[in-house]
């Protein structure tokens, strides 16, 4: 769940916006949607690559396309020193909605201390930029940059008693400890992924522990309808994705049974509007909610050329002014 507003670490009065007269949130602006970006939209997946830009260029030219809010991205891209990282995205005018960590929690209790080892470090570097999110990913069960199968791409349903309780337990210790909520990060090539396995998985876990991160982008690729997830399970709902697919691409994807990574590679995340699922009905069905959320624009691009990343930018964040954000 979202911070109440006696507590929201961001103020409630309207952002400034542009919208277009066609635009179906033209009437008034979405108040309580935050815009952001991340690491993502400029290619970047993994804490070093050469195929990533360097993260002083990343912050620069978030800063420069108009986004006030970032995410930290993989653990180590960005500066883990607090103060540095304090320093370099305080004087660009940037801050942090959110950290984002990767689980095996299906494996059992055998992982738990590897697990908060990993998650440990990155909530306290999330909670000391100010963020109050901590965006948790499942892991894959094929790599998400070569495609090969690591395991079977469903669960046991001991597994799933496993990837339940132990993220609780998770919700439960990042909470306690660091003052942090985890949403939990449906994704594609992971067992959390479709409607199905989705409110399974919701249904399955405590909302007082446990909430999502809805990427629009990963449940379209899935097949799943965003408007009714939010519509359907809207307390659940505690941080936004904003991403598309292009539909002819995908379809080629799973007529191919193309893995993850090389369907990005392939542009099967596009630019919006050009994509779906619509952009301007989710943040409608967002803000009905009557909650804060942070909508944090992801298009996957790794890898892309560096120059590519800035002008899409700057076009999102025109088009979602538009749309009244």
């Amino acid at each position: 769940m979202t911070s109440s507003p006696s507590t929201s670490p961001f103020s409630l009065s309207s952002p400034s916006s542009s919208s277009s007269p066609s635009s179906p949130s033209s009437s008034s602006s979405l108040s309580r949607i935050r815009i952001g970006s991340a690491p993502d939209s400029w290619g970047v997946w993994f804490p070093d690559d050469p195929q990533q830009v360097p993260w002083q260029r990343f912050l620069d030219e978030v800063a420069g396309s108009g986004y006030e809010w970032i995410e930290l991205g993989p653990y180590g891209y960005l500066p883990a020193d607090p103060a540095v990282l304090a320093e370099e995205t305080g004087r660009r005018g940037l801050k942090v909605s959110a950290g984002t960590v990767f689980t095996g929690l299906h494996h059992g209790p055998a992982v738990w201390d590897k697990t908060w080892a990993h998650v440990s470090d990155i909530a306290a570097l999330t909670q000391a930029m100010g963020a109050r999110h901590l965006v948790v990913i499942p892991s894959f069960w094929r790599d998400d940059k070569t495609g090969k199968v690591l395991e079977p791409s469903g669960l046991t349903p001991e597994q799933w008693r496993n990837l339940t309780s132990l993220t609780e337990r998770l919700g439960h210790e990042v909470r306690e400890r660091y003052g942090l909520t985890i949403v939990v990060h449906p994704h594609a090539d992971t067992h959390i992924d479709s409607e199905e396995n989705v409110t399974r998985f919701l249904d399955a876990t405590d909302s007082s522990l446990v909430s999502l991160c809805l990427d629009t982008g990963h449940y379209a690729y899935c097949g799943g309808d965003s408007v009714k997830l939010i519509e359907t399970y809207g307390e659940r709902i505690g941080y936004l994705h904003l991403k598309q697919v292009d539909p002819e691409i995908l379809a080629d994807v799973r007529a191919k049974g193309t893995p993850f990574g090389p369907a990005v590679a392939q542009g099967v995340m596009c630019e919006p509007p050009a994509g779906v699922p619509a952009l301007g009905p989710v943040l409608e069905a967002a803000q009905k909610l009557d909650v804060d959320l942070f909508a944090i624009v992801e298009q996957d691009m790794y890898p892309c050329e560096p120059d590519a990343p800035l002008p899409i930018a700057e076009r999102t964040r025109a088009f979602l002014r538009s749309c009244g954000v």
